[in-house]
């Protein structure tokens, strides 16, 4: 199978070949209701707040609710993006919803805890019970994390209490998913994220990697350390552990000295390629779709050097 190009889609792509549809409630699964009994699957309204929005917002909206296939998905990513829409009109009428902030996502996570959301809600200045709020906080962690790796927006959407460390099942769950990768021939994003689980170095020093930089890669049963520049420009060496050798043998053998191994990369394409892995090993989609390498640069040397984690 050959590799795809290591570069980030530069707009957001549907599911199928088809057209994107000028309307949200042109998506099957979200059909406007407008009375009673019409047959419609959503809020009209809802569908209506989502078609007003700029070209780009619209654009973006449409293919992140095409990015699920499930009806029902779309339904409740809708609802929550609608409801967002609606305070985030309330809070600043001239913001566009693509240049929302974390600071915008805990603001309403917080109203809605609080009881203080007046639009959006069927009962205003009641309380939201938390795990509605976590659930919501997911949903729209998801669409602004979709219209980052998608290139709609220059900025990643990190809301404070979105929980940032991986757990070991986390760990367990993407390293899945880099096998998975690498068995279907994407060799190239199966090593990207391998070694930025693994060592934690920057984007920009693992799209710089060369042939040079590997200790020990020629001998199939010995260590091999990765040598990389850190923010600071010193040379760091990080052990790989053993199960990314092979797939690092296999790319290395096919490039040339002084050919990056993985670039071109950059960090929007790292996330993309991440979140691949992840939904592949299994993690939940709402899951999958907050990562991003920042959360993998906790990892310090010293914590490399006790082992990897089970």
């Amino acid at each position: 199978m050959t590799e795809p190009s290591p570069q980030p889609p530069a707009q957001p792509r549907p599911d199928d070949t088809a057209p994107a549809p000028e309307s949200v409630g042109e998506i099957a699964g979200l059909r406007p209701r407008r009375r009673p009994g019409d047959g419609g699957e959503v809020s009209g309204p809802d569908v209506d707040l989502v078609d007003g929005l700029t070209p780009a917002a619209r654009q973006v909206v449409r293919a992140w609710l095409l990015d699920r296939p499930s009806a029902a998905a779309r339904q409740a990513r809708l609802q929550v993006l609608a409801a967002f829409l609606r305070w985030l009109n309330a809070s600043e009428p001239a913001l566009d919803p693509l240049a929302a902030t974390g600071a915008h996502l805990d603001a309403y996570c917080d109203a809605a805890l609080t009881g203080t959301l007046t639009v959006g809600v069927r009962r205003p200045g009641k309380p939201l019970s938390g795990a509605t709020v976590n659930r919501r906080r997911a949903v729209l962690s998801s669409f602004y994390a979709f219209a980052w790796r998608t290139g709609a927006v220059s900025h990643a959407v990190h809301p404070a209490g979105e929980p940032r460390p991986l757990t070991r099942d986390d760990r367990r769950l993407l390293r899945r998913g880099v096998a998975r990768l690498a068995a279907g021939g994407r060799a190239t994003e199966a090593v990207a994220v391998a070694l930025l689980e693994a060592t934690g170095a920057p984007v920009a020093a693992l799209a710089d990697l060369t042939v040079q930089d590997l200790r020990g890669i020629a001998d199939d049963g010995g260590p091999v350390l990765l040598t990389v520049r850190d923010g600071h420009g010193d040379l760091v060496a990080f052990p790989v552990p053993e199960p990314v050798r092979p797939l690092l043998r296999e790319l290395s053998g096919t490039r040339a000295l002084g050919e990056p191994l993985i670039g071109p990369a950059d960090t929007r394409w790292v996330a993309a390629a991440l979140v691949e892995a992840a939904l592949a090993g299994g993690m939940p989609r709402a899951r999958a779709e907050v990562l991003h390498p920042g959360v993998m640069r906790a990892r310090t040397v010293t914590d490399l050097l006790r082992g990897p984690s089970s």
